[in-house]
């Protein structure tokens, strides 16, 4: 560690901060958070030990070669072990860490402790949070003056993004991300809105649609999936056949407005560890009639109205769930439900807030999900939880997960086991040539097996306003990842 480091409250910063934060928080069960799932390492799931060597030296020790740990070693957060130690050592009436509760927007915002440039200052709900320059910040440009530059940032939350929209072109808002139905008349107004759009290309983002493969039952001995509806979306043919009729093309040109790249891979095409279509990764163009002939190859077939029906005469229909909260995620659903009625099948939109979203994943309560997840930077093994068979995010079969009650009869399949070993092997190999391989491959089980359909990466557009100077934009940071260098110019 830089010598001198202190918290925003003014305490120092040492490495018992460091060793805190992994064993008694990320490493810790009794802690849920998927920061534990990308630190797992090899086939025994160990995890790296931390040990401190002086105030500015820690040694991390890992079991056996493991590639993304320095990268990860980077980026994971280091808490605050005079602020918080106490909280992880006892707990409230429910048994629950006090760690769980600690922090929460209840509590005075000038009690948080962080070690970033900035401090917060008040946070208003629904409205705004305020933050101040951190005086204890260890950043210094050249000259010597303190950095960053820009004193006070305001954050305003505004949760429609229709009201975002007439805020920023207001003048109320410096920055905002730019949605594809709303870059034609941003575009128009840039030289008179004194504001640029930036571009970075299609960010690491993914956007898909999913089934639900989960076999297993509850604790009341009940299916998590309807079993007549689980055999539809465990046949292979049947996800094929919703992926070649689902018509991505259109989807850019009308949800996206052309401002999107189709999507073929969990893995970001910026990543060094992408497999292009041109290398041979498998991918499903617009083929409807192609989609109706694997659908009968499989033993469905179409009644007298032209509805899907299964091998026992069942009407091939399911609920799609859906955030409300993303327009363009919801006008993709609804193509989606479009698309799937020329194959005969019944989509039935369930358009809900994502905090009821992420609830009905978590219990395994749904059927199709029109979904997404976040970018996980060039480091494929960040996607870890998702795709590791007992990983936290492993959405569309979730294995039995720490805390929860029992479930009976989960099962994973041999091409998820595949998966997991492949991202073992990738773990240890530190040859990045070796590891493209072993990535591609992943690629290629995901592209054939279709647990995940990617649609279409909308371009990481964002609008910011001239006065902020030395904006340096990428798809991979957005326009602040450099907010120490930022300036703002009256």
């Amino acid at each position: 560690l830089r010598e001198g480091l202190k918290w925003s409250d003014g305490e120092p910063l040492t490495t018992d901060d460091v060793v805190f934060s992994y064993n008694e928080v990320y490493l810790n069960n009794k802690v849920p958070t998927g920061i534990r799932d990308i630190l797992r390492i090899g086939e025994t799931g160990a995890f790296p030990s931390v040990k401190k060597l002086s105030q500015q030296r820690v040694e991390f020790t890992v079991p056996e070669p493991f590639a993304p740990f320095l990268r990860y070693a980077g980026g994971i957060p280091i808490l605050p072990a005079h602020a918080l130690l106490k909280s992880v050592n006892t707990t409230d009436a429910n048994g629950n860490l006090k760690f769980l509760s600690t922090w929460g927007t209840d509590v005075d915002p000038e009690e948080i402790v962080g070690n970033g440039p900035y401090r917060m200052v008040s946070y208003t709900p629904s409205q705004r949070v305020i933050f101040e320059r951190n005086p204890y910040y260890w950043r210094q440009d050249t000259q010597g003056n303190p950095q960053p530059y820009i004193e006070r940032i305001v954050l305003q939350i505004i949760e429609n993004s229709d009201t975002q929209f007439l805020t920023f072109r207001s003048g109320g808002l410096d920055s905002l991300a730019v949605t594809p139905e709303a870059f034609g008349l941003l575009k128009k107004g840039e030289q008179l809105g004194q504001y640029t759009i930036y571009n970075g290309g299609p960010p690491s983002d993914s956007r898909f649609i999913g089934f639900n493969l989960n076999q297993a039952r509850n604790e009341k001995g009940q299916p998590f999936v309807d079993p007549i509806k689980s055999r539809w979306f465990n046949t292979l043919a049947f996800r094929q056949a919703v992926a070649y009729g689902i018509d991505r093309e259109t989807m850019k040109n009308t949800t996206y407005r052309g401002l999107g790249e189709l999507q073929h891979s969990p893995i970001g095409v910026e990543s060094p560890f992408y497999l292009s279509p041109e290398e041979g990764l498998k991918v499903y163009s617009y083929q409807p009639q192609k989609a109706k002939q694997l659908l009968l190859d499989a033993g469905f077939s179409y009644n007298s109205q032209e509805q899907l029906v299964d091998w026992d005469g069942n009407q091939v229909k399911f609920t799609l769930l859906v955030k409300a909260e993303e327009k363009s995620r919801v006008d993709a659903a609804v193509q989606i439900q479009q698309d799937l009625a020329k194959l005969g099948m019944q989509a039935d939109l369930q358009v809900i807030n994502f905090n009821v979203v992420v609830q009905k994943l978590s219990s395994r309560d749904w059927e199709a999900y029109v979904g997404g997840f976040g970018g996980g930077g060039s480091e494929p093994h960040s996607g870890f939880n998702i795709w590791y068979t007992k990983g936290s995010l492993h959405q569309f079969n979730q294995s039995p997960q720490p805390g929860e009650p029992q479930i009976a009869g989960w099962k994973a399949s041999d091409w998820e086991l595949e998966i997991d070993r492949l991202f073992q092997q990738g773990a240890q190999e530190l040859d990045e040539n070796k590891r493209k391989e072993i990535y591609g491959q992943f690629q290629q089980i995901v592209a054939e097996q279709v647990p995940f359909f990617f649609l279409v990466n909308s371009l990481s557009l964002e609008a910011v306003r001239d006065h902020v100077k030395n904006i340096k934009f990428s798809a991979l940071g957005g326009a602040f990842w450099n907010l120490h260098e930022l300036r703002i110019e009256n």
